[in-house]
């Protein structure tokens, strides 16, 4: 009787191990973001400058800041009544001189939900997006600004 519990357990293990595995790859996030682009008549440093007012109008997290023309900011963290699994949406703006006196602007929007496997530490995982409506703000604010 005890060497049939036994031999019951072992295959017990051994299915329970191939059919969850031990690790998976990561997800493969190509194709995930939405991507604006603008070319603003400011000069970087100005556009720079007002990237920064427009973020924080809007009230986005900034969490990234590089002179040298690039942000990263954050929408503030929300949960859906139905799902309880934190959201929010990244967006990667970078500036690029195009010429002395216009700069291109381009935002990369990708949504994300906080989450945990039991083998990973607690972190943010990208999600396909279905919405860039605060990159098109963000935008229009730089392109009423630039005239």
């Amino acid at each position: 009787m005890t060497r049939h519990l036994a031999s019951l357990l072992v295959l017990v293990f051994v299915l329970s191990a191939l059919t969850t595995g031990c690790a998976r790859a990561k997800l493969n996030t190509a194709g995930f973001a939405i991507t604006d682009t603008i070319t603003v008549n400011k000069p970087l440093d100005e556009t720079w400058q007002d990237t920064k007012a427009v973020l924080r109008e809007l009230e986005l997290d900034i969490y990234t800041r590089d002179k040298r023309g690039e942000f990263v900011a954050y929408t503030p963290m929300k949960r859906h009544l139905y799902i309880f699994t934190p959201h929010r949406t990244q967006l990667s703006i970078r500036m690029e001189e195009v010429t002395s006196n216009s700069t291109s602007v381009t935002i990369e929007t990708v949504d994300q939900v906080y989450g945990v496997t039991p083998l990973t530490y607690p972190d943010w995982h990208d999600r396909k997006t279905s919405d860039n409506e605060e990159a098109l703000a963000i935008l229009e604010s730089l392109r009423t600004r630039s005239t």
